[in-house]
């Protein structure tokens, strides 16, 4: 999908591109490419001299191959993007490529975006850039309010896992834990630890981005105290995400010590058991030994005598650990 945003009365438009001639009616700020075919590249080659590369999405995490100038002048920006989905979270590799300096290219000023799927925080920047007039002045200011609306969006996820542990601290506090529900905990205070590493990894990638555009001098002086803003916004981010893991540590901590707590009980309880049936087992290999010279082997009431004896020494060891409260 080939899909463009122009700026109208201080708004930005977007429209859906389905040929070469439709891209040549218009003069965008933004081309935005996802899952592009390769019809689609070449519409952007040979309109805007443009040559999207190979590896563009490339997995390398080296900032030499994800933050870069070519010889004509291009940026080259490879920055991801956190999707919070409930199932599967992750993050997106975008490739942004933004030429400012080539006057002989169609692309100048033209901010270009590649990815494979959509992104919730492109989605926000469309639906606020339509609503509020002024929000976006060129391409660089586009590229700009991605970043911030990526650490807004990290944010508002980071608020969300708070909200999830809180409820998760309310079962584990209450002291009753069964294994079912240890279960059903663990599995919570798993899924938020990996988000909230990914959370953590996006916004480390968020802020080399916004530091290259800074050193880069791509910036006039307004855009670049607001890249200070997104930095300074990231850096309180990073004290948020520590003490959410510190919790998750916590609750962790807590919850496997009450499943420990549940195992001793059942542990306790066999122990009790074995305990108090060591008197009656005594009693019957006494009674079952085959030496002729018995004095009970005669007696008419030895049987009931021997089983009574064994009921007795169970009875007596069970009321005493109860006494004691051992089996509480």
């Amino acid at each position: 999908m080939l899909n463009i945003f122009t700026l109208a009365n201080g708004r930005l438009f977007q429209e859906e591109i389905e040929s070469l001639e439709e891209l040549s009616r218009f003069q965008p700020i933004w081309v935005d490419l996802e899952s592009p075919t390769l019809e689609e590249k070449r519409w952007i080659k040979q309109y805007y001299g443009l040559s999207i590369p190979e590896d563009v999405m490339d997995e390398d995490i080296e900032e030499s191959a994800r933050f870069y100038e070519e010889d004509n002048g291009e940026l080259h920006i490879r920055s991801d993007f956190l999707i919070a989905d409930d199932d599967e979270p992750r993050t997106v590799r975008v490739a942004f490529i933004l030429n400012l300096v080539n006057d002989d290219l169609k692309s100048k000023g033209v901010l270009f975006s590649i990815h494979d799927e959509d992104v919730p925080v492109f989605r926000l920047l469309r639906m606020r850039a339509r609503r509020a007039p002024g929000l976006i002045e060129d391409a660089k200011e586009v590229l700009l309010k991605l970043f911030d609306a990526d650490a807004e969006y990290s944010a508002d996820t980071l608020e969300g896992i708070y909200i999830d542990l809180e409820k998760v601290s309310t079962k584990v506090l209450s002291g009753d834990v069964t294994d079912v529900m240890a279960g059903e905990v663990l599995g919570a205070i798993a899924r938020h630890e990996d988000l909230s590493g990914r959370i953590r990894r996006n916004v480390m990638d968020t802020r080399r981005a916004v530091s290259f555009m800074m050193r880069s001098k791509m910036l006039n002086a307004e855009q670049f105290e607001e890249a200070r803003q997104i930095l300074r916004d990231i850096d309180s981010l990073d004290s948020h995400t520590a003490f959410l893991f510190d919790k998750i540590n916590f609750l962790m901590d807590a919850t496997v010590g009450f499943i420990n707590i549940n195992q001793n009980k059942i542990i306790k309880i066999f122990s009790v058991a074995s305990v108090a049936l060591l008197p009656p087992t005594l009693i019957a290999s006494v009674y079952g030994m085959n030496f002729k010279l018995m004095p009970e082997l005669d007696w008419a009431l030895g049987y009931p005598y021997a089983l009574l004896l064994m009921a007795a020494s169970a009875v007596v060891p069970m009321w005493y650990f109860r006494r004691r409260g051992w089996l509480k």
